[in-house]
């Protein structure tokens, strides 16, 4: 077995090695800097993980590492069923036995695609840390490095590096309309074209894949996605013994964006329509599909646990493509697709996020608490042209900034009349703005 093993890794190798590394619209992903660490890449299927590592290879390569220092091997290989940790440590000998000048002399750099389908392959990748001279990524869309159990698997050894699907401005450089100036130079015809395409973008979402077809193969598409993510990385991997019910949660979760969820609501419904499941399989399901990236839940900002419990948390999509498949009013709802279009680029952005609900009744969408130490109180809307509106989303900034009094204050709204007044304490963006500063 190992010998066949070891001519078919060779090849595969040798293959890689001689690829050239393709060309592909740029992300913008951090990218975490602590020396002895593995990378793992995470994210919703299809999100742009794959491509995310040749991006790594080419800055590497434009960085001056020599094409043959940077291996790239997938995994997801029929060829290779049956592999087991055991066989693992023959990619690094074949490696080597191509080019053994690399070895304890030049940091290669190896980018593992789809490792977690070979069973233990975590005390491989921990071992291979500590004794060669090496940098590596993992990347996987199911299983182990699909959920933040990664951390867990690698005892510490490795750190998360999150892929989502594309951000506006990322959606913009796809087709080649990203403005090459900053926005407070852009003219106004230039930033009428940017408001266009962010309704474009609110509607289509951000999957590369999604990007440029019509409303119809975007749709199937993009259910092809939820329809895989919920079997492969939910229901096979967790063995669910309620798929239907799975089932229902998840439609309820991507038709209701930005809106609240009770686990104890949805338990009682189910119970209603003669479908008995226990709330605490319930809790499990939920958090098996944010393990999946379908779904982002936040909770209320409080320092009380029995408060954050007895709220309902509140859902996003990964996606806003997602939004009107599973609306069930099959509206365009833009003020919920701008919310969760702000949520991503919040969490993008590094912010530990929460939503703010006030001893007053008020609600605020999001309080954002940054690396440094900078937090922000947010509150989103499509418009600002009714003055009742208006009043309504500062009041709640003012009412929340009473309780969070550090806060920088930020209204985000679609379409911002030419006149309008807020009070100095509150800074006011237009959503292109805010997205693309």
């Amino acid at each position: 077995m190992e010998g066949q093993f070891r001519h078919l890794l060779h090849q595969k190798i040798v293959d890689s090695l001689a690829v050239a590394i393709p060309e592909a619209t740029r992300r913008d992903i951090r990218v975490p800097g602590v020396p002895g660490k593995a990378l793992a890449v995470i994210g919703m299927r299809r999100a742009g993980k794959t491509t995310f590592l040749w991006q790594q290879m080419a800055d590497r390569l434009a960085q001056g590492t020599p094409r043959e220092g940077l291996l790239y091997f997938g995994f997801e290989d029929e060829r290779l069923a049956g592999m087991t940790a055991g066989d693992l440590h023959l990619v690094v000998e074949e490696y080597y036995r191509l080019h053994p000048e690399w070895r304890d002399r030049q940091r290669a750099g190896f980018f593992f695609d789809e490792i977690q389908v070979v069973p233990g392959w975590e005390a491989f990748a921990r071992r291979l840390l500590d004794t060669e001279r090496i940098e590596l990524f993992l990347s996987g869309s199911s299983a182990r490095l699909l959920s933040r159990e990664v951390a867990t698997s690698m005892r510490g050894r490795a750190m998360e590096v999150p892929v989502y699907p594309f951000s506006f401005r990322e959606a913009l450089r796809h087709e080649g309309q990203e403005p090459d100036k900053p926005f407070g130079r852009l003219t106004k015809s230039e930033r009428s074209s940017l408001e266009k395409a962010l309704y474009l973008y609110l509607e289509r979402g951000g999957f590369p894949e999604a990007q440029g077809i019509d409303a119809r193969d975007r749709t199937e598409l993009l259910r092809g996605y939820v329809d895989v993510a919920l079997l492969r990385d939910v229901i096979e991997r967790h063995a669910v013994s309620h798929p239907t019910a799975l089932r229902w949660m998840v439609r309820q979760l991507l038709g209701n964006a930005a809106g609240a969820f009770s686990v104890n609501r949805f338990h009682h419904d189910l119970k209603s329509q003669g479908m008995p499941v226990a709330k605490d399989t319930l809790h499990a399901y939920l958090g098996h599909i944010e393990d999946a990236f379908l779904v982002r839940t936040l909770s209320v900002a409080t320092e009380s646990e029995r408060r954050r419990m007895v709220n309902p948390r509140k859902v996003y999509p990964v996606d806003t493509g997602l939004i009107p498949m599973f609306d069930r009013g099959r509206r365009a709802n833009t003020g919920h697709a701008l919310e969760t279009c702000v949520l991503l680029e919040l969490a993008r952005r590094g912010a530990d996020l929460a939503y703010v609900r006030t001893s007053g009744g008020f609600e605020v969408d999001f309080l954002a608490r940054y690396p440094e130490g900078k937090d922000e109180l947010i509150q989103v809307c499509a418009s600002l042209d009714s003055p009742d509106t208006q009043a309504r989303e500062v009041r709640a900034l003012l009412d929340a900034a009473r309780e969070f009094p550090g806060a920088e204050q930020v209204l985000i709204a679609l379409d911002v009349p030419a006149r309008v007044e807020v009070p100095p304490e509150i800074t006011l963006y237009s959503a292109v703005e805010w997205l693309m500063t």
